[in-house]
């Protein structure tokens, strides 16, 4: 089963956005109330029975089950019947604002992340139709359950025989999206390891270096728009809380923060691009991203969008039939990748690679590249994949294309230079 999603902007006339504005107000009161439900309950399940508070505490029969998913669907039925305006919303969409918060509530508890948060009218931005009728897309216009026809700009045609499963949609500073889930009954091969295999380091001074001896420098993304967005911040923390000047001046700010993510995410589909051409494996190191955003480079990371970066690379090899594996991180920066030698921790500011050993020499991100690379070639050689001698013929990886020069990534519209 092949699964893709994805996403165009819609044009709603203002009869619908008034109709999404008032199904994103009541999924807003929802999610808050059964959040406020969940919270209770487990406040009244903290405080020993000897030592409560002296100034309150939560009080609930003992005997009250937990509020999980099936318990607060049950509770939205007989809850239309008090609350009218619930009646004014597809009833599949508010179930999956419950499903929704039933998630973030297992993620948090398997994956370590925080507790969910309630919403305001700037937080909750998206609903999803988890059913549409046969045939929704006609044209360039999409038909919708409460919203009716509402046209699209439909930028590339959907591919034949894939069907929309759901529609979810989506509100941003710059206007309102879909994002339209595709399902096609279809068994997808593994992707092969053969081919010009080709290892990545990623880093703060360079963004990413190949084991090809190719470096490509960091963009600063927040950097380049950071003083118009300071200075509309500090503006915003004068203006009266709910007042209309506040509301433009939010919109304001997310529109820059828009502008800085749409463009850090072309550029990253850019280079993905790059690096898959010519190359028939690539291997990245296993890195939790998350420990990167604390600490001193926190900014830096987080402007950097490494995390992002590797999940957009492994969709584009997916597309264009390049093996991805993750290999171990460990001592990257520490092992020669001509030799294997070990050769001792190094300070940040040593930037090049001198083994005392068979005293290879090559900038210390090209060498982690290499190790990288290496690594990855002992877990396809294990595999028993027939690709060996390509593997001797690249293992020195001296001899790739693209090593010198600029790299001018271009796309629709927009080109863009990835200097080394």
């Amino acid at each position: 089963m092949l699964n893709m999603t994805w996403e165009f902007k819609i044009e709603p006339t203002p009869e619908q956005v008034d109709t999404i504005e008032r199904i994103f107000d009541v999924c807003r009161q929802v999610w808050n109330f059964a959040l406020r439900e969940r919270k209770d309950w487990l406040n009244s399940r903290k405080s020993p029975v000897n030592a409560c508070s002296i100034e309150q505490e939560y009080i609930l029969r003992a005997d009250e089950p937990y509020p999980g998913y099936h318990t607060q669907a049950k509770r939205l039925t007989l809850a239309k019947e008090q609350y009218h305006k619930l009646k004014d919303v597809h009833s599949q969409v508010l179930q999956q604002v419950l499903r929704m918060l039933d998630r973030a509530f297992e993620d948090m508890r398997a994956k370590k992340l925080g507790f969910p948060r309630f919403k305001n009218k700037y937080r909750l931005s998206s609903f999803v139709f988890p059913q549409l009728g046969k045939n929704p897309l006609q044209g360039d216009v999409l038909k919708l359950p409460q919203l009716g026809r509402v046209s699209l700009r439909l930028s590339r045609p959907i591919p034949e025989g894939f069907e929309i499963r759901q529609a979810r949609i989506v509100r941003r500073a710059s206007g309102y999206f879909v994002m339209l889930a595709l399902q096609l009954d279809v068994s997808v091969p593994d992707t092969p390891m053969s081919g010009h295999p080709r290892g990545l380091d990623l880093g703060f001074e360079k963004f990413v270096a190949t084991s090809d001896n190719e470096q490509i420098n960091r963009p600063r993304f927040l950097q380049t728009l950071h003083r118009e967005l300071k200075l509309l911040q500090r503006r915003l923390k004068h203006k009266k809380l709910g007042s209309n000047n506040r509301h433009k001046l939010n919109r304001k700010i997310a529109r820059i923060h828009q502008r800085i993510t749409d463009t850090r995410k072309d550029w990253q589909f850019k280079l993905a691009n790059h690096l898959c051409d010519d190359a028939g494996m690539i291997f990245v190191e296993d890195i939790d991203f998350r420990s990167w955003a604390r600490g001193m480079f926190s900014k830096h990371s987080a402007d950097a969008g490494f995390g992002q970066f590797v999940n957009i690379l492994q969709w584009v090899c997916f597309k264009q039939g390049v093996f991805f594996a993750k290999v171990d991180k460990n001592y990257t920066s520490q092992q020669c990748p001509e030799c294997g030698a070990h050769t001792g921790k190094k300070e940040l500011n040593e930037r090049i690679h001198s083994c005392p050993v068979c005293f290879y020499t090559t900038p210390r991100d090209v060498a982690a590249a290499q190790v990288i690379r290496n690594r990855g070639l002992e877990l396809t050689s294990g595999s028993g994949s027939g690709h060996d001698l390509e593997v001797k013929q690249t293992v020195c990886g001296l001899d790739a294309a693209g090593t010198s020069g600029n790299v001018s990534l271009a796309s629709t519209g927009r080109s863009r230079k990835l200097k080394k």
